[in-house]
């Protein structure tokens, strides 16, 4: 009996180094659901500027996680928004669906809090501005258009379950205002924004 609670705490021992911590969870795989935030900075130092009145919108994300150090993740975002121009000639107002998809690079840093990986991000992906039914009966050559984006950021996930948690994020998107190719916006073209979008959700880890 004696030999078998020394064998036993042996491999116990040997086995501990193996045994995955919070920041190493069970299932490298994991679904986010977020809220966010957009708060986009208004790009008012020439003809045309631009504004865009700040909203709430939808995040959903896949990331898998190779290591306690690196891992990766995709996003889905949607929104609506009005993208405001002045012009010398007057205002106008386009309403849109606002459609993001990026994928980032993410590090994390382990931490001897039990239950939390924070993380940081940086990656690019693309956006997309569809002028609604609204904004095409009012401009009839809006476009629906595409920018590149550059993304960084940050959060933390808090383990509430082995598979199951809440997140905190802020997300910076950097990209080229829309034109939505009306020649009197052109102008506005190389005029660069930042989009601030902070969120909070949950997610599912497997």
């Amino acid at each position: 009996m004696r030999k078998t609670i020394l064998s036993l705490a042996a491999l116990i021992v040997l086995a501990a180094p193996a045994v995955p911590t919070f920041a190493q969870v069970e299932g490298p795989s994991q679904i986010t659901i977020q809220g966010t935030g957009l708060v986009t900075k208004d790009s008012n130092n020439q003809i045309p500027s631009n504004s865009v009145k700040s909203t709430g919108g939808l995040l959903v994300g896949y990331s898998y996680q190779f290591n306690k150090w690196v891992g990766v993740e995709g996003n889905y975002g949607y929104s609506r928004n009005n993208q405001n121009f002045a012009t010398v000639t007057g205002t106008s107002s386009l309403q849109t669906d606002f459609h993001e998809v990026t994928g980032a690079l993410k590090v994390f840093f382990p931490v001897h809090v039990r239950g939390l990986n924070p993380y940081a991000l940086a990656g690019g992906g693309g956006l997309v501005f569809r002028p609604t039914q609204q904004t095409q009966a009012r401009y009839a050559g809006a476009q629906l258009q595409t920018r590149g984006a550059f993304v960084y950021g940050g959060g933390v996930d808090i383990n509430i379950t082995h598979n199951f948690g809440v997140r905190a994020e802020y997300r910076g998107l950097v990209y080229e205002v829309p034109d939505f190719t009306i020649g009197a916006l052109t102008t506005s073209t190389n005029k660069w924004t930042h989009l601030a979008q902070p969120s909070a959700g949950f997610y599912f880890r497997f």
